[in-house]
Formats: structure tokens, C-alpha cells, sequence
């Protein structure tokens, strides 16, 4: 694994984990950084914790495959993943919902600067053992 793929997983890794960790661990003050208030509905935390155990444990499988040569391939496509799956809701928000709040708006921006070091770090051909692309 070459070094700009280690640290690609390392800043798509950290990002995720670190993220989905706020939002697990304390949902009112990070949607609050994005000037969202939720209220008390147990249902609501509910279905805000969840997705960010998910985006926690896909940062894991990130900054595992920097580690474990047998992790690399299933990392590079979660944070392919995460990474163009995030911006492509927030621009769908955005045509159907309208402009979002200008820390949604650095949100999305974070995201797609992470997605295109992604996908400048595993571009086809970068290191085939890594990308699952060696010839067989």
C-alpha cells in the first residue's frame, strides 16, 4: 500500500469514525455545531444514533485496512463509498430542499474533498493489490 492510500484511509478513516462517534455519543451537540435543534422523541435519537454507529464502525473498517492487508480492499470501497455517498444526498437535498446551512454547506465540501483525495489515491491502476485489480 503505497503512502498516499494509507493516509487517504487514514483521513477518510478518522473522519468517519470520528463523526459517527459524536453523533452516537451526543446527538444534540452535534447537530447543535450545525445549528440544528432536536427535541427530546426517543424515535428521532433513535434513528440519528443508528446511522452514526454505522459511520463509526465503517471509520474502524477504514483505519483497519491501513493495517490489515486482508481488510485493504473492502476499506477502499467503504470510503468510496461514504465518501460519494454523503455529498450525493446533500446536492440532492439541495435541488429538492434548497440551500442548507452554511455548516452543512463546509459539511459537504469536507466531504467531497475527502472523496476526491479517495479517488485520486485509488485510481484505477494506482496499486492494483490494493484496489483488487491484479491481474489473476
Amino acid at each position: 500500500m503505497k503512502p498516499v492510500q494509507k493516509i487517504a484511509l487514514g483521513v477518510a478513516g478518522i473522519t468517519s469514525l470520528g463523526i459517527g462517534a459524536f453523533i452516537l455519543a451526543a446527538p444534540y451537540a452535534f447537530y447543535a455545531s450545525y445549528g440544528i435543534t432536536l427535541g427530546p422523541d426517543p424515535s428521532l435519537l433513535s434513528e440519528l444514533r443508528a446511522p452514526g454507529a454505522g459511520l463509526a464502525a465503517f471509520g474502524a473498517v477504514m483505519l483497519a485496512g491501513i493495517v490489515r492487508p486482508a481488510l485493504r480492499q473492502a476499506a477502499v470501497v467503504v470510503a468510496l463509498t461514504v465518501f460519494l455517498a454523503f455529498p450525493a444526498g446533500r446536492v440532492v437535498g439541495l435541488g429538492i430542499d434548497g440551500m442548507p446551512s452554511v455548516e452543512i454547506l463546509g459539511a459537504l465540501i469536507l466531504e467531497l474533498a475527502i472523496a476526491g483525495f479517495c479517488l485520486f489515491a485509488f485510481r484505477r491502476g494506482a496499486d492494483p493489490a490494493v484496489t483488487g485489480l491484479a491481474a489473476r
